[in-house]
């Protein structure tokens, strides 16, 4: 009878790729946190709010720049999505 290497716990592979690194898990926190504040400025429910910035660029906005906009006040996070929709087409 051989040598047996001791039991230790591995990752598999599709455990790996299932972890999010910290920025990206930091994106999200900051996106969920943003659209409910964009809604109650606006005065909308959060799934409205959520379909007003997918359809005129603000989430696309949201993705590209949340680290820059995650840093300020959340007060010009939601103005600077206004003004993204507003130039895509959204309410004026």
């Amino acid at each position: 009878m051989g040598i047996v290497p001791p039991l230790v716990p591995t990752k598999n592979k599709a455990m790996e790729t299932n972890e999010l690194s910290k920025e990206t898990r930091d994106e999200i926190s900051f996106i969920t946190f943003i659209i409910p504040e964009f809604a109650a400025a606006y005065k909308m429910n959060v799934q409205d709010a959520y379909r007003y910035l997918k359809q005129y660029g603000g989430l696309d906005y949201l993705r590209e720049h949340w680290w820059a906009l995650h840093t300020d006040n959340p007060f010009w996070a939601v103005r600077d999505l206004f003004e993204i929709c507003r130039q895509n087409g959204g309410l004026k």
